[in-house]
């Protein structure tokens, strides 16, 4: 079979009601990405002619959601069932030959479990193949009633199932691949005979059946591929299951994972060899770790990129931010967006950045405030120092140059330059440029009076009246008078 004869169709229409959500179903969340993004990353490594989402319930939202995934959308409107929802892609799908139909709300099904579906299916020579697994406890999924070892004389759904079928341990997952020449005839004759008064694609299976055609079914050789979402229970499994790959995948590549049930990780993040992630971890969106680096407890960052030996003290948070080779953070620091941390540069406790660079060697280490600020190297940030680079209309650049002190507590008004090698007094509010090797102060002169505290206290004690023998008598009671 050629990649240019497939194409898939994902069912995105319902809303999803026992989700009791005003957000369709299709557009919650299970490891790190949305329940239809799932299914479209799954299936374009088959790299079909075509990928037809087929939407319904808040189709601009999802189509906003898969269209960036080069695939396309058709709406179903209104949504007269999953037959119906095949004819409104027909026209989506070209010349294609063959077709994988997959629920929306399905994420967990590999890439390699649907090409075995291919093969059994272009092996048998079938009309219809479906994904079938085998569970403990069936309840709520449609049946597979098989004639023989491999073929499927009809899939009957739970409400209609017979006391002797509710026996059957094997249910139908909703993905099958169809050969089209032979779905098109059988859908037409598919009748709305159900209470929902809707196109059924089982139906058309019965049909295929009743027409002698071949319809196989393919065992998913592990069961927890097919679960679909239907409560918020349903969610939280399927991204734990997600989590539990991701984690897995990066563990075999050579990545330590402390206590892994604690530690979320999104599916596009990357980590080297040797790198060590402590427990309580988020790594979110495209985050990328280089080698032997070091994410202790509590950290989250988001779309960070981290080089070589890096080391992220413990709750820190790190978002849409580059850390070169060997730089520390942390403990409790946070990088906003856009900011650069070259070689050896170094962050410390509770330190706030925010679109700045810090050149080699560069350390802030406690209490500070640098936003919009280009630092040189091997400059010192003194604890408490504040960039003021909002002037309450717009932000203002802070450049401060190579092997410059800032001294501790100092505020500089941002637009402003220090040079480099020039020193800040500690204390000062820095207003103008500072040359190189100079030095810039601006606070109040010192003075100190000598003897003035303690001629306060004697003043003050002065001031206090010692209290009288008589205040100190206790009141005298009052008589009762006789009535």
């Amino acid at each position: 079979m050629s990649n240019n004869d497939l194409a898939i169709v994902i069912l995105a229409a319902g809303k999803g009601t026992r989700l009791k959500s005003s957000l369709a179903k299709v557009l919650h969340r299970a490891g790190g990405r949305t329940l239809v993004e799932q299914i479209v990353c799954s299936s374009k490594m088959l790299k079909a002619r075509e990928t037809v989402v087929v939407v319904g319930h808040q189709a601009e939202q999802v189509a906003a959601v898969v269209e960036p995934l080069a695939a396309l959308t058709v709406l179903q409107q209104p949504q007269n069932g999953t037959g119906h929802a095949m004819q409104i892609a027909r026209r989506a799908l070209g010349r294609a030959k063959f077709a994988f139909v997959l629920p929306g709300d399905a994420p967990l099904v590999r890439t390699d479990t649907l090409k075995a579906l291919i093969a059994a299916h272009h092996n048998g020579n079938a009309a219809a193949t479906v994904l079938s697994a085998v569970l403990a406890d069936p309840s709520g999924y449609g049946r597979v009633v098989r004639k023989s070892e491999t073929a499927v004389s009809a899939i009957v759904e739970e409400s209609q199932l017979t006391d002797e079928q509710r026996e059957i341990n094997e249910i139908n997952s909703a993905i099958y691949c169809f050969t089209l020449e032979k779905l098109w005839p059988a859908l037409a004759q598919v009748k709305p005979n159900n209470k929902h008064r809707e196109l059924y694609l089982t139906d058309a299976i019965a049909v295929l059946n009743a027409k002698g055609e071949t319809v196989l079914a393919q065992v998913a050789a592990d069961s927890r591929e097919v679960l679909g979402c239907n409560t918020r229970a349903d969610l939280a499994e399927v991204d734990r299951i997600f989590r539990d790959r991701k984690r897995n995948a990066l563990m075999d590549d050579g990545v330590t994972i402390q206590l892994p049930e604690t530690v979320l990780i999104d599916p596009d993040v990357t980590a080297g060899e040797d790198t060590i992630i402590e427990p309580g971890v988020q790594l979110l969106g495209k985050t990328k770790i280089g080698a032997r680096c070091t994410i202790r407890t509590g950290s989250v960052l988001s779309d960070a990129i981290l080089g070589d030996d890096v080391t992220v003290e413990p709750h820190c948070v790190v978002t849409e931010s580059r850390l070169d080779d060997r730089v520390i953070i942390g403990p409790f620091a946070r990088l906003r967006p856009e900011n650069h941390l070259k070689a050896g540069s170094r962050i410390g406790n509770f330190v706030e950045l925010k679109k700045s660079t810090i050149g080699e060697g560069t350390k802030a280490m406690h209490l500070s405030y640098l936003g919009d600020a280009k630092i040189g190297t091997k400059s010192n940030i003194g604890a408490g120092t504040i960039t003021c680079n909002y002037d309450g209309f717009q932000k203002h650049p802070t450049s401060i140059g190579n092997k410059v002190f800032i001294g501790s507590d100092s505020a500089l008004v941002a637009p402003v330059r220090i040079g480099d090698g020039a020193y800040i007094a500690a204390g000062s509010t820095i207003t103008e440029n500072v040359p190189s090797d100079g030095l810039g102060i601006a606070r109040g002169r010192q003075v100190n009076k000598p003897g003035w505290a303690a001629k306060k206290r004697r003043e003050l004690a002065a001031t206090e009246k010692p209290k009288s023998a008589s205040s100190k008598r206790k009141p005298r009671r009052r008589a009762k008078k006789r009535k």
